[in-house]
C-alpha cells in the first residue's frame, strides 16, 4: 500500500495475516530499508508484497527493528536471509531476539514460538543515523515498551516520518515494560514535531497536529477520547 512516494506499508492486516504488525518499506533512491518484520506465517505473501513495490534500481539495505515483539520481529530472520539485509536493533532488546525469549517478545501470547534471529548491528546509546541511498534515517531509543524500543525518523518530500511502532503501548510486566521510561519516550516522540508517524497497529496518521494528538492520547489516557 502506497503512502506517498519512496514509502509503503508492505505487511499488516489486509496485507499479510491479521497477527502481523504493519511494517514497512522506505526507499531512497537505489537503496531501501525496511521497518519491521511481521510474524513469518505469511513470508511468502510479505515478500511478494515488498517485490512489487521495490523500484528495479533499488535494493535493499537494512531490516530495522523497532523492539523485539513477536508480531513486529518473528519473521526478521525469514527476511534477512531471503533478501540478504543485516538485522538492526537496540542492544537492550537484543539478547531477547537472538535467544528468542517467549515471555519478553510476547510469543506467548500468540501461542507461538518466536524463531531467534541474529541481530547483526546492536544499536547502543540514545541515538544513530544510517545511511540508506539518499536518506538519512536516525534511530532513537525510546523505551518504555520493552527496555530497546527504538523509533525510526527521516525525510521525504519535505517531510519528517516518524516509525514510532507500538506508541500506544501496552505497558506489561513480562514485556520489561517501564512506565517511567514510556512518558520520558512519548515527550521526547512528541519534541521531534512529526508530520507523519507510522504507527504498528493504528495505521498511518498524518499532520503535525494529529500526530501530536495521537501520542498525547497515551501520554494523558484520560484526557482526549478522540480517535
Amino acid at each position: 500500500m502506497k503512502i506517498s512516494d519512496g514509502l509503503w506499508m508492505v505487511a499488516g492486516p489486509g496485507l499479510t495475516c491479521d497477527e502481523d504488525a504493519a511494517a514497512y518499506l522506505v526507499c531512497g533512491g537505489t537503496r531501501a530499508a525496511l521497518i519491521d518484520a511481521g510474524t513469518g506465517r505469511e513470508h511468502e505473501r510479505l515478500s511478494k508484497n515488498i517485490r512489487a513495490v521495490l523500484p528495479a534500481e533499488a535494493s535493499l539495505s537494512f531490516l530495522f527493528l523497532t523492539h523485539c515483539h513477536y508480531d513486529h520481529a518473528a519473521g526478521a530472520a525469514l527476511l534477512s536471509r531471503e533478501f540478504g539485509i543485516p538485522v538492526v536493533a537496540h542492544e537492550k532488546d537484543s539478547a531477547f531476539l537472538e535467544s528468542g525469549d517467549k515471555a519478553v517478545t510476547a510469543a506467548s501470547w500468540y501461542g507461538a514460538e518466536m524463531p531467534p534471529v541474529r541481530v547483526d548491528h546492536q544499536i547502543s546509546g540514545g541515538q544513530e543515523l544510517f545511511s540508506v541511498g539518499s536518506l538519512k534515517i536516525q534511530a532513537i531509543h525510546c523505551p518504555g515498551h520493552t527496555p530497546g524500543s527504538v523509533a525510526y525518523v527521516t525525510h521525504l518530500d519535505g517531510k519528517k516520518i516518524l516509525f514510532g511502532q507500538d506508541v500506544h503501548g501496552p505497558l506489561v510486566a513480562s514485556f520489561l515494560s517501564n512506565r517511567e521510561d514510556y512518558v520520558r519516550s512519548l515527550n521526547l516522540l512528541l519534541s521531534l514535531n512529526a508530520d507523519v508517524l507510522c504507527e504498528g497497529h493504528y495505521g498511518v496518521v498524518e499532520g503535525k497536529a494529529e500526530v501530536a494528538r495521537f501520542i498525547r492520547r497515551f501520554l494523558n489516557p484520560g484526557a482526549d477520547s478522540g480517535l
